[in-house]
Order: structure tokens, then C-alpha cells, then sequence
């Protein structure tokens, strides 16, 4: 069954376009049903007009709390009928209430090694820890930030001589093949929600699965 798949973005659509390019090339089945965001400036919402997809800019100044937003903006999104919601680089926090009511339809992806490092300004974060290692990770989402059960990780070094940008870098060309192939497992039916957490092949993952040099999970 193709998957039907509602994108929220906020920013440059690069996770969004590698997306698009995936389904393109008849490596993904799925479709982009729609691409929402809380800017109207957001480069993926050009993305997805560019491509033929409904897009729409609900922003957060024009309701009168966070509630009458979420409403809105997940109305709309239920219109299209989406059996996957992905958050590809959006950036505004989603109430609870709406969560609860969708447990396992929500998926995002995060630049670091979850549970290390949620939140904001990850890669400086990173970098003023000294830690080795870095990386990204697709993750159910709940009501607690960057909390959702972890469904997937790719790892890069953190090197000699990296800053915050050099190592955003290394870490977003991971962001694509991991999404993707995360992608692919739900689309498969090989990775699901339980309320234990997550499962692979029909079993409770005791770790996530983790993505090798050949973008492929181990």
C-alpha cells in the first residue's frame, strides 16, 4: 500500500525534497498528500507548490493561542487523509491534546543522538560537551519534547577543527538516507507503534536500529 504522507516543515524543505526525489526515482512508496508550515516564508512550501503538492502557511500570530492553531492547522491536515504525519525541520512545538489523539501517526527527525541533546542549538551543544560523537534520529512523536520513542539513528565523528556548521553539515547529509529508509520500514510495514514502543518485524525493538555507511539499517 502506498503511504500517504502529510509533511510540517518550517525551514529550507531539504529532508522534504530528498522526499520528493525518493518517490520520483520509484524509491519510496508513498505520496505527499500535503506540506503545511508555521511560516509563510518556508522554502519547502515552494518546494511542494514547485512539485504539484497542496501547501499551506498556518501561522501561529493569526490564532489566539496554541490550541485554536493546532486545531486548525491538524483539520487541515486530517482533510487530506494522511496515514503518516512527518516533521522535516518543523520547529514549533505541537500541544499534547493533539498528540494523545494521534499516537503513532507522527514521526520526526532530530539532529542529534536521542536521548542526548533534545532540544535547540544541538551541534554547539555537541561540540561545548566534547563528546566524539554526533548524529540524528527519527522518533515518534509525543508530548514530551523530543521524548517519542526512537525508531532509528545515523552516527558521524565529531572532528578535529568541526564548528557548528561543519558538523550541521555532516550530520544533514545523514538526515536524508536516515529518514528515507525509516520511510521505507513504515511504508513495508517491517516498523510500527505499539504502546511499548516501537516495533521491527514484528518485535519490541530493545534498541534503534542504526544506519550503516551503505544507508542501509544493520
Amino acid at each position: 500500500m502506498t503511504l500517504r504522507l502529510a509533511v510540517l516543515a518550517s525551514g529550507r524543505g531539504s529532508n522534504l525534497q530528498a522526499i520528493l526525489d525518493a518517490i520520483d526515482a520509484g524509491t519510496l512508496d508513498a505520496d505527499v498528500v500535503g506540506v503545511w508550515s508555521d511560516r509563510s516564508d518556508a522554502q519547502a512550501l515552494v518546494r511542494a507548490r514547485d512539485a504539484g503538492i497542496p501547501a499551506r502557511a498556518v501561522r501561529p500570530r493569526d490564532f489566539a493561542d496554541r490550541a485554536a492553531h493546532d486545531a486548525a492547522l491538524f483539520d487541515a491536515i486530517d482533510a487530506a487523509a494522511p496515514d503518516l504525519i512527518v516533521c522535516a525541520g518543523y520547529m514549533r512545538l505541537i500541544g499534547a491534546a493533539v498528540l494523545e489523539m494521534r499516537a503513532g501517526q507522527l514521526v520526526n527527525i532530530h539532529p542529534s543522538l536521542l536521548p542526548a541533546f533534545k532540544g535547540l542549538h544541538t551541534h554547539q551543544r555537541v561540540l561545548d560537551a566534547g563528546v566524539a560523537e554526533h548524529g540524528c534520529s527519527v522518533h515518534f512523536v509525543t508530548a514530551e519534547l523530543d521524548g517519542g520513542p526512537v525508531i532509528a539513528q545515523a552516527r558521524v565523528p565529531v572532528l578535529a577543527g568541526d564548528d557548528a556548521s561543519t558538523l550541521a553539515g555532516r550530520v544533514l547529509a545523514r538526515e536524508h538516507p536516515l529518514l528515507l529508509e525509516t520511510l521505507r520500514r513504515i511504508a513495508s510495514g517491517r516498523v510500527c507503534w505499539h504502546e511499548e514502543g516501537v516495533h521491527a518485524d514484528g518485535r519490541l525493538m530493545a534498541a534503534p536500529l542504526q544506519l550503516t555507511a551503505t544507508d542501509r539499517f544493520a
